[in-house]
């Protein structure tokens, strides 16, 4: 028989079967292997117990498996004793073993009519499980730091100016127009509500000091969340389901110094840039809104304003930012490298790399307000 040949043989004795398999069971011989398990499963009948020999298989991808995997699960269906032969050929088993047990996780899936209460229930259980993963993850990369250091070569540091390309040079419209009118909204603001008590004079000092400890940080974190953390997480999901990532452990790469590491530096390196650009636009903002609604001149705006700029204050805000992006690039990194299945995992897992972003840049930035204020800066 030819090497590229597939075939499946049927050996009975008395209500005993054993399938033997050779030849690629791949996706190039997808319908031939197809065919060959559906003509034999239809020679089964009166049988007992199945064994299925893959001593003779030739080569076996995810393809093959899904297919073996079915048969199985459609011969333990049937009622038939059905057990794998492996031989040598142990990879093979263990892809079939994999879409199995991937394949019963699907079967076993609540249905979308539960109530409210259910749903929430069942969310509610999995955070043990999603905080287990996060915190596996941080520790993994916590290692990877120090190796990082002492093999630089294991980085892809030739990638980094092209990730503060994209996450940085990149961002910076976007970041700069939210600061910009968020400057405008807070002047708009403290105009609108210190006006009548004749306190304009005070509208400079509130944009400087909510916007340089506060507003600054946490709006450029976030735009660069649901900007730069989607486009992280889908890239590295991407290269998850189309066995990139797999082949960079195959050529002896650690995933985690190799992408993980370079997006987070990147992301240390651009958000406090960001957010220094974003504290002059809204001062900028904050100083056209004043102006323009109130009878205070732009020099009077610009006395004020430096009298309320102090070392303090900006480094209040700067000080949060390195630990703000290294929270977006765990979290975008680790939904990527979670990654299980096609185009839709892909999709969920950059939406679920926002939200967590999002949510885990306002918590660290409300604990660093709350630090600060116990500390007494």
């Amino acid at each position: 028989m030819p090497r590229n040949q597939v075939a499946l043989r049927t050996d009975r004795q008395g209500d005993r079967a054993s399938l033997t398999l050779s030849g690629p069971f791949d996706l190039a011989h997808a319908m031939e292997a197809a065919s060959a398990v559906e003509n034999a499963g239809a020679g089964l009948k009166g049988c007992v117990s199945v064994d299925i020999d893959l001593t003779q298989l030739d080569r076996i991808d995810g393809a093959g498996a899904v297919l073996l995997a079915r048969f199985w699960d459609r011969l333990d269906a049937q009622g038939y004793q059905a057990r794998i032969i492996e031989g040598p050929n142990q990879e093979a088993v263990r892809l079939i073993a994999h879409y199995r047990e991937h394949r019963g996780d699907l079967s076993t899936r609540q249905p979308h009519s539960m109530s409210p209460m259910s749903r929430f229930g069942a969310l509610f259980a999995q955070i043990p499980g999603k905080a287990y993963e996060a915190f596996d993850f941080t520790g993994r990369c916590a290692v990877a730091l120090p190796r990082a250091a002492t093999t630089p070569s294991s980085v892809d540091w030739s990638s980094l100016p092209k990730l503060i390309q994209d996450i940085g040079a990149d961002a910076l419209p976007v970041t700069s127009a939210a600061n910009l009118l968020v400057g405008i909204i807070v002047a708009l603001l403290g105009t609108s509500q210190l006006g009548p008590f004749g306190a304009i004079a005070y509208v400079p000092g509130l944009v400087v000091v909510a916007h340089f400890r506060e507003l600054g940080p946490l709006v450029t974190a976030i735009v660069v969340a649901g900007r730069s953390g989607a486009g992280i997480a889908s890239e590295i999901a991407t290269m998850k389901v189309s066995e990139e990532i797999d082949a960079l452990r195959s050529l002896g790469f650690d995933p985690l110094r190799w992408l993980v590491v370079p997006r987070c530096m990147a992301l240390i390196i651009s958000l406090p840039l960001l957010t220094w650009i974003g504290d002059l636009l809204a001062l900028a903002g904050g100083l056209a809104a004043t102006t323009a609604i109130s009878k205070m001149t732009a020099y009077n705006y610009i006395g004020e304003t430096a009298d309320h700029i102090t070392a303090a204050h900006l480094l209040v805000g700067l000080a949060k930012t390195p630990f703000l992006a290294l929270a977006i690039g765990l979290i975008a990194s680790g939904q990527g490298q979670a990654t299980r299945g096609g185009a839709a995992a892909v999709g969920n897992r950059a939406t679920a790399a926002v939200v967590q972003s999002i949510l885990s840049v306002i918590v660290i930035s409300a604990f660093f307000t709350f630090f600060f204020a116990l500390i007494g800066i």
